[in-house]
């Protein structure tokens, strides 16, 4: 017989609540980071014979609903690979920001990567080393990583089942400056260790997310131009890490995102380098936001104009071959 009485009822209804309880804090977990990693420098990185950082990767974030990490003093550059459920040949080098001071892991990396990987691009999340940690290499060091990691991408493209000839790269913040690097200088930082080293650096395009784009007064990030350049950079100095200055002639399909409100690294950035990338030619876009702010990645600017930003960057990759089958 089955029991109808109130207090059976009262009983059924609490260990649903509690079920229902149980359920919804699993869904408020951060989801966990993907186990696939790649060691870009498989006898240590190039230059490191003087440098004695400790690596750490602190968290942030309080809310057990997502993480904000960092990682500061790397020592070991990896690549993290989220790879789609659907894959539909395309990559994405992700390069994130932190002022060269450090290398965020989830506002401009985890996060954005599983929101291209659910559109069926192969992510790879690239936590580099930083030029003030005593490596030879200094500014070149990040750089280093960065050449490296997208050679190691189109190297091994069959085992990650994408196409060599669509690889883009996503940077935010001073992680667009090291993007724009990447896409722009055409020479190599390190000697070569093996035979991925003979193919090309170079993205097939590239989107830079608030980009660090001058390292020249009024309109430079100053930490990052500190970080990268140390206190009293030359002329000379500021010139050769300028993206606008660059020589941009052959670099891939550019987009440029920002937000005008931005008081950490002004949108002048990005428009003196929309105005280089003209000059060189390039086949650019630039989407400027009423609001935003900076560092805005993918959570913090839900509800705002500006969370359309990957259906942009994935219908300009859709219009320059990036997600062509």
């Amino acid at each position: 017989m089955i029991d109808l009485s109130r207090r059976s009822l009262l009983g059924a209804a609490a260990v649903t609540a509690a079920a229902a309880a149980g359920a919804a804090r699993a869904q408020t977990i951060a989801p966990a980071d993907p186990t696939e990693v790649v060691h870009l420098w498989p006898n240590g990185a190039p230059g490191g014979e003087t440098v004695t950082v400790t690596p750490i990767v602190p968290e942030r974030s309080t809310d057990p609903a997502f993480h904000d990490r960092f990682a500061q003093y790397t020592t070991d550059p990896i690549l993290t690979v989220m790879r789609p459920q659907r894959p539909n040949g395309a990559a994405l080098l992700l390069i994130p920001g932190g002022g060269y001071r450090w290398a965020v892991v989830d506002k401009e990396g985890m996060d954005c990567a599983r929101v291209f990987a659910a559109a069926g691009i192969t992510c790879f999340v690239l936590r580099y080393r930083l030029p003030a940690d005593g490596w030879a290499a200094g500014p070149n060091a990040p750089l280093q990583d960065a050449q490296r990691a997208l050679r190691l991408i189109r190297a091994h493209a069959a085992v990650y089942g994408v196409d060599p000839a669509r690889i883009a790269s996503l940077g935010a913040s001073a992680g667009g400056h090291l993007a724009g690097l990447l896409a722009a200088r055409h020479d190599a930082t390190y000697e070569a260790i093996d035979a991925a080293d003979n193919v090309s650096h170079r993205p097939d395009l590239n989107f830079l997310l608030y980009p660090v784009a001058t390292m020249a007064d009024p309109f430079v990030h100053a930490g990052s131009r500190e970080h990268l350049l140390g206190l009293s950079p030359t002329q000379e100095q500021i010139a050769q890490w300028s993206l606008d200055r660059l020589d941009w002639t052959g670099v891939g399909p550019t987009v440029l995102i920002h937000a005008l409100d931005d008081a950490s690294v002004p949108p002048e950035n990005s428009l003196q380098l929309l105005t280089a990338l003209r000059a060189a030619h390039v086949v650019s876009e630039a989407h400027l936001f009423q609001e935003g702010g900076h560092g805005f990645g993918i959570r913090l600017i839900a509800g705002k104009p500006a969370a359309v930003w990957p259906e942009l960057v994935l219908a300009f990759g859709g219009r320059n071959g990036w997600l062509s089958a």
